[in-house]
């Protein structure tokens, strides 16, 4: 497959930069909606940092595009592990304990 142009992008000085752990991801016929949030342990209704429209077309270069760079990724620095036993909601959602006293499993 031949190698497209990329454009180079300007980054306006007052981008806003935001570091999200979390996204909801819904849709219509026609759209994908992402929406991103920071969740932390004790935030109840987190807000929405950001939010992407994207049609299914470009949703779906956008997958195919993050993959290849994961590959490349864990190509030079190691595979990305996922939690087995539980998942990071898992950590997040756990109900609140008494200071010095650990969550029941």
């Amino acid at each position: 497959m031949p190698q497209k142009n990329i454009p180079s992008f300007h980054l306006p000085e007052d981008l806003e930069e935001k570091y999200v752990n979390f996204v909801r991801i819904s849709h219509t016929a026609s759209e994908f909606v992402l929406d991103f949030s920071l969740l932390l342990p004790g935030i109840e209704k987190p807000s929405v940092d950001s939010r992407l429209i994207m049609s299914p077309t470009a949703l779906k270069l956008f997958l195919r595009a993050m993959a290849e760079n994961l590959h490349r990724y864990e190509t030079k620095f190691g595979e990305v592990k996922l939690p087995q036993a539980h998942s990071l909601a898992d950590d997040l959602f756990k109900p609140n304990t008494e200071p010095g006293k650990p969550n029941e499993e």
